[in-house]
């Protein structure tokens, strides 16, 4: 067993961090074929990391001893946005409380409640797309799945408070990096310059504390089927008797809001980002959807395996990230205490030995092929997969049938946008540009 960390470029920390920061997938990828399935970078502020390749050693990251592997650990600098009880913070019990929660909130029973809010929301906004020009969707993606969150999760109804949610989520998820300084170092909210961003963050947390209020107060919360509501009725029997606290549910409704709105309309621009430049693929997606709406389950698995093609080929997190608390063996070396681990989720869905001619858009892979859920891995793994995971791919599937009843497509013949980092997420870099031919009633339940 060899002791010394892998392989990977000498060049100085800066320059490597510069690398990461705007050729992500690229860099990540050049290392792979220079180095082998292990190789290790240098990161500002974090040190060595080492990125995993293998579906065997992601595997043991996923399913070892946790105590291990600490991916609250690793994701401490999301703190100042999500706040410190976040799930993706949290290590140990309280993540394995909270998350067993949130997967009774997000379950797909209590989803499936939400399909006729869901499809009402996409085709209001689905009839102000331009049509005969070019424009970026993820913007009008990022609306619906916003809507999607405060109502199915959130349960707002206020008007005042849903306009106000409605403007300040997106100026936080849409920070200029500038002002993202102030999200990685709160103390600076105080500050001049940033005083805007502090604003936002004390808006959105009145916002969200009166929400928890009027749920602990509604006389009818039995009968309430947003995911703040169940969590309310449901946490104090399953958080060894303590009860929660408002600051708690503040954390998890952030969560929710940046980790499911945003990286869901990340999904679905990738998703027609692809479709307008596969003609083939198009015309049989638009097929499944007048199939599934007219009730043929054959119609959900095409769109299902679409989706599933789309997070694949263009998955909106690139690679996770754990903290060693303990020396492990792993990927043929010894790696000490301290190191980060980083399994990288577009380098596995990207290998040809797992997926054929992986550059090529085929849905077919996920419908007529049993996929390893070793090397299918976008909303991560083990006691840290995403619990909203059955939440998102619902969601995605009805929004995704009613654009294609309701939108003729113009076919573009470039080869695509390139990924770009927002966050901790990678996005189309224009926005997923399309055009629209039409824009009409749902034809839902008559397929073609």
């Amino acid at each position: 067993m060899k002791a010394q960390l892998p392989p990977g470029p000498r060049l100085p920390t800066l320059v490597q961090s510069i690398l990461l920061r705007f050729y992500w997938p690229r860099f990540v990828a050049a290392c792979e074929r220079r180095y082998g399935k292990a190789f290790t970078l240098k990161v500002t502020s974090l040190g060595p990391v080492v990125f995993l390749a293998d579906p065997q050693d992601i595997k043991e990251v996923f399913t070892g001893d946790q105590c291990s592997y600490r991916a609250g650990e690793a994701n401490a600098v999301l703190r100042g946005l999500l706040g410190d009880n976040s799930l993706l913070v949290l290590d140990g019990d309280p993540h394995r409380d909270w998350r067993r929660l949130l997967l009774i909130g997000l379950g797909r029973d209590a989803v499936a409640r939400h399909t006729d809010m869901i499809m009402e929301v996409t085709a209001a906004n689905v009839c102000s797309w331009p049509l005969a020009r070019e424009f970026p969707v993820a913007r009008r993606l990022e609306q619906i799945t916003l809507e999607v969150i405060l109502r199915a999760v959130i349960g707002a109804t206020n008007p005042a408070r849903l306009t106000e949610l409605r403007e300040v989520i997106p100026r936080i998820l849409n920070m200029h990096p500038f002002a993202t300084l102030a999200v990685a170092y709160p103390g600076l909210r105080r500050r001049l310059p940033w005083r805007s961003v502090n604003r936002d963050f004390e808006l959105l947390d009145r916002i969200l504390l009166a929400e928890i209020a009027d749920r602990r107060a509604d006389p009818d919360l039995d009968a309430r089927t947003d995911a703040l509501a169940i969590l309310v009725r449901t946490a104090p029997g399953n958080m060894s008797g303590q009860s929660i606290t408002d600051a708690e549910l503040r954390d998890q409704l952030m969560t929710l809001l940046v980790a499911g709105h945003d990286t869901t309309a990340a999904a679905l621009s990738w998703t027609l980002e692809r479709l307008v430049r596969n003609p083939t693929v198009l015309k049989e997606a638009r097929r499944a959807a007048h199939h599934s709406a007219a009730g043929d389950p054959a119609g959900d698995d095409y769109l299902d395996g679409l989706l599933k093609e789309s997070l694949r080929i263009r998955p909106v997190v690139f690679n996770v990230a754990r903290v060693l608390h303990r020396p492990v063996e792993l990927a043929g070396y010894s790696l000490p205490a301290g190191i980060t681990v980083a399994p990288a989720i577009g380098l596995v869905h990207a290998c040809p030995e797992s997926y054929p001619e992986p550059t090529r858009f085929v849905p077919e892979r996920f419908i007529s092929n049993r996929v390893s859920p070793a090397t299918w891995i976008p909303f991560g793994g083990g006691n840290r997969r995403c619990p909203g995971a059955a939440f998102a791919m619902f969601e995605m599937r009805i929004v995704l049938r009613e654009v294609l009843c309701r939108v003729d497509f113009n076919l573009i013949e470039d080869g695509g946008e390139r990924q770009r980092v927002k966050h901790f997420a990678l996005v189309p870099h224009h926005g997923a540009r399309i055009s629209v031919g039409s824009v009409g009633p749902s034809g839902c339940g008559r397929p073609q």
